[in-house]
């Protein structure tokens, strides 16, 4: 199939587009929001191809991919046809709800003109999704290229934008950890994170912004420390915390949304007590050994639930199903 989507989510995308489909992904000459075009730190492959809008309005398209509620109205302008009813349509929702939940309700609720999907089930229960047919299609990622060693005793987190999110993201738990061990932050907009941490009353502490690094060299400098903190109160489940499972790393993680499904017992250390986890943290500081028991089960489960070919076999049924329905 000829499937067209936007670049919104690189990890996510860099997943889908390992499909052997071909992707039509949007580029506008100021690499905007909507015309990002192919991912620059992640490894894509040469079927994800970056067509322009105009272009678009000849390309053969048999499927759309929506992740966001404005892209309904551009992918008609930009493609000519009814997103929908000309072409099938399937709207991808990566986040939790917000505002007034458990009664927000979805962008596409109550619709007949395509599939709403969600990346973890949780999301389906929480979103108000109407009359709208939904499914859920769990994440599925590429084996990173490095194994966990542990080997610096420091703490990884992996997060966008922890300054202007902070509760969601639980920045404001941060010293808590780094009071254990120096703590390491991966991601966008990490860069200002022990200024604006002092600047709420927690001046010094040892926590280290790593701003945007490659995906392979994100994996190989988080791979070496001794744990993966996961503190986001209020968030879809991050495709890092997959990763990191996968290369064999323990997890200490909030019990909130999707994460309690994810890390069964015995792959890492959760809960909603923060005494519990700060005692995990020390308990695993000082004991390796004890880490890469918890990792080597991390790993175990997140291959197997999370790998890549039951993501992408997941995602070929749910598109040939959407196709050959609109025919």
């Amino acid at each position: 199939m000829n499937v067209l989507l936007w670049h919104v989510h690189g990890s996510w995308t860099t997943s889908f587009v390992h499909g052997r489909h071909r992707y039509l992904v949007p580029v506008t000459p100021d690499r905007g929001p909507y015309g990002l075009g192919r991912a620059r730190t992640y490894a894509w492959p040469d079927s994800a191809v970056e067509v322009t809008p105009e272009e678009l309005r000849t390309a053969q398209v048999d499927l759309v991919i929506l992740q966001r509620p404005e892209e309904l109205e551009l992918a008609q302008r930009w493609l000519g046809r009814r997103v929908g009813r000309d072409l099938p349509a399937i709207y991808v929702e990566h986040n939790t709800p917000k505002g007034d939940v458990p009664n927000t309700r979805h962008p596409m609720a109550d619709r007949d003109d395509l599939l709403l999907t969600h990346v973890t089930a949780f999301n389906e229960l929480f979103w108000d999704n109407g009359g709208t047919r939904t499914a859920v299609v769990e994440h599925g990622v590429l084996t990173p290229a490095v194994e966990w060693t542990g080997e610096l005793d420091r703490l990884a987190v992996v997060t966008n934008e922890p300054v202007r999110r902070w509760r969601v993201t639980g920045t404001d738990l941060m010293p808590r950890f780094a009071a254990v061990a120096p703590l390491d932050v991966f991601g966008m907009g990490v860069a200002g994170l022990p200024e604006a941490l002092a600047a709420a009353g927690a001046p010094g502490v040892p926590v280290t912004g790593h701003e945007d690094l490659p995906q392979d060299r994100m994996h190989a400098e988080v791979a070496r420390r001794r744990a993966y903190l996961h503190l986001c109160r209020w968030t879809s489940l991050g495709l890092s915390l997959i990763e990191v499972m996968t290369m064999g790393m323990p997890v200490i993680a909030l019990a909130t949304t999707e994460a309690v499904e994810a890390v069964p017992p015995g792959a890492g250390v959760l809960s909603t007590r923060m005494d519990t986890l700060v005692e995990a943290a020390h308990w695993l500081a000082a004991d390796r050994d004890a880490a890469y028991r918890l990792g080597a089960r991390a790993r175990e489960v997140a291959k197997e639930r999370y790998g890549l070919d039951r993501f992408l076999a997941d995602w070929d049924r749910l598109m040939e199903g959407e196709t050959c329905a609109s025919r």
